[in-house]
């Protein structure tokens, strides 16, 4: 019988293993210890210079940034399966080193535009900017899928075509190519996103938030809604020819 008032020495058992150990840390500790661990894999993944996500680090490749950041929008390859964000994809280079100029110098006021864009390019060089360039013009665009518009596709083709002559719109086809391919440092349309399309229209249309593109806002300008659903409608499906 012990003592009155003597205390009581609970002996626990050696833990059988390390595991078993670790199990008995408080849930706090184990939380730390967790976030530790992740720290120091993220940390580790950021000081390789070819899995890196800094920005402003001029020494980091383009194709490193393609691949790490750029991706999270416009695919691994440039196909973006969001027609929130553009096709870049076989894209012209010309075109590709100009908006991102343009986004870099803050020269490019459309909402998604600089929501986007301003913070990622701010930083890039003329060197990155070219690698970025090169890496998704070399690239094959994909066709993003059946339009939303399938009834429209044959006016659609005949405004790309032909344009509108009672509304002196031009023909898509002399400035951009007769498959949609881009020339001159105009874009490459062929397989866009059909409602990335029709909003930019409406941006030259109706704004001055792309003054490097001034000239289409005169092409835009006398186009209604439907005339721009059609002619998305059929660079998004348009056939390879």
């Amino acid at each position: 019988m012990k003592p009155r008032g003597a205390s009581t020495v609970r002996r626990s058992k050696a833990p059988d293993s390390y595991e078993t150990e670790f199990l008995r840390v408080s849930p706090m500790t184990s939380s730390k210890l967790l976030a530790i661990a992740l720290l120091t894999t993220f940390g580790a993944a950021c000081s390789n210079i070819e899995r890196s996500r800094s920005l402003d680090n001029p020494a980091i490749a383009g194709t490193t940034l393609a691949s790490q950041v750029c991706s999270n929008c416009h695919g691994l390859d440039g196909n973006s399966t969001s027609p929130n964000f553009p096709q870049l994809a076989g894209q012209q280079k010309e075109y590709l080193i100009a908006q991102l100029t343009g986004f870099r110098n803050h020269k490019r006021l459309d909402p998604a535009g600089f929501e986007y864009m301003w913070g990622i390019s701010r930083s890039l060089t003329d060197e990155q900017i070219g690698d970025l360039a090169t890496y998704y013009a070399a690239k094959i665009r994909n066709a993003p899928g059946p339009s939303s518009n399938p009834s429209l596709i044959a006016e659609g083709k005949d405004i790309f075509v032909n344009g509108i002559s009672e509304k002196s719109v031009p023909a898509c086809a002399s400035c951009h190519g007769e498959q949609g391919q881009g020339m001159a440092g105009n874009p490459r349309l062929a397989n866009q996103h059909e409602d990335y399309l029709v909003k930019q229209l409406m941006v030259f249309q109706r704004t001055d938030e792309r003054p490097e593109g001034s000239v289409m806002k005169v092409v835009a300008h006398s186009m209604t809604p439907l005339d721009m659903k059609a002619v998305a409608a059929y660079l998004q499906e348009m056939p390879s020819e």
